[in-house]
């Protein structure tokens, strides 16, 4: 599928660039790319992980030129600027957020945010990408140096994850999240693809997963950098017992889990629920005439009776007729 080209690049510039400009350093300070990339010669069994990251270093190499020659970077008041459409994070460490306020104190902003003309209020903004460094903007108390472009929906939210994409910046699960929180919105899964660059099926395995997990457990987890595909659907396997995910979903609820890093989060609530569940308890009822009547069995999420017909073939029906009083009585006992 075609991807739109937002920023107007000629793809025929793109064809006639001289040998050597393939072979540049790629350094890019708007993008926040200081390190030179170097593009090597793909071979053997990686020559597809090469060929992706000189795609996306190429791919933001373009937007960097784009943004340094063609759009003016205009400074703008933090508090006039409003976040996306569709937020694609799922958080930052505190680690994180402090190493880029001090990097913008000590060296300013040296890569501009891109934002919109709000679409309903005129005298405001809307952020397309760059949340992390308008928020280290905000708490510094400085303008925020900012390209202003017309984007309808469809190219924000292309441009915010073709951005992500060039960085390779979001986790899996904040993509997959992403990618859901996209479709929810009404977005088409062409134009979703084109925002995460991923193909049909990457992208229905994607919102799949989301679709298996509770939205609480993902956003309490977080970003859980170090887990990809595979461990989050183990977890999804395992979350679809009810007393699982019923033991999850209160165990996220404990402050002293929200004290934890994001890989630990995951790797608490991963271990809790891949214990496995502990065994119903069974007793027998006996009968003041020594009849074994009734079996209960006893778990964390049920209690079944399970009455013996060969000795009272009538006593299940009795007891269910009588059901409706038990629990008439019951009521009456625990509100008195």
């Amino acid at each position: 599928m075609a991807r739109k080209n937002l920023f107007e690049l000629s793809e025929a510039a793109g064809e006639q660039a001289p040998p050597d400009a393939t072979r540049s350093s790629l350094v890019r300070p708007l993008m926040g790319l200081d390190r030179p990339l170097k593009p090597g010669r793909p071979v053997g069994a990686i020559s597809q992980s090469l060929e992706n990251i000189n795609s996306r270093a190429q791919r933001a190499e373009e937007i960097e030129r784009k943004l340094s020659e063609g759009h003016s970077v205009v400074e703008l008041d933090p508090s006039l600027i409003d976040q996306s459409i569709v937020v694609d994070r799922l958080g930052i460490t505190d680690e994180r957020r402090t190493a880029l306020v001090d990097q913008i104190r000590e060296h300013g902003q040296q890569v501009p945010i891109l934002v919109r003309p709000h679409p309903d209020d005129s005298a405001r903004y809307q952020v397309a990408y760059g949340h992390r460094r308008l928020a280290a903007v905000r708490q510094l108390g400085r303008m925020v140096r900012a390209v202003v472009r017309e984007l309808t929906d469809e190219q924000l939210v292309v441009s915010q994850g073709q951005e992500n994409n060039s960085r390779s910046d979001l986790s899996y699960i904040e993509r997959c999240y992403f990618a859901a929180k996209l479709e929810a919105r009404g977005f088409s899964r062409d134009i979703i693809m084109a925002s995460l660059g991923v193909d049909k099926a990457a992208l229905s395995k994607m919102i799949a997963l989301v679709a298996r997990l509770p939205a609480e457990i993902i956003e309490a987890i977080g970003t859980a950098e170090s887990f990809g595909r595979q461990r989050w659907a183990d977890l999804a396997d395992l979350l679809e017992e009810r007393a699982k995910r019923a033991r999850a979903l209160k165990a996220i609820q404990d402050p002293e889990f929200a004290a934890l890093s994001s890989d630990e989060r995951f790797q608490s609530v991963y271990d809790m629920v891949k214990i496995p569940a502990k065994k119903p308890d069974r007793t027998l009822w006996t009968a003041l005439n020594g009849s074994r009547l009734v079996s209960i069995s006893d778990s964390e999420s049920k209690t079944t009776f399970a009455f013996d017909k060969r000795i009272e073939p009538q006593f299940a029906n009795f007891v269910r007729e009588r059901l409706q009083a038990l629990y008439d009585e019951f009521r009456q006992k625990i509100t008195d």
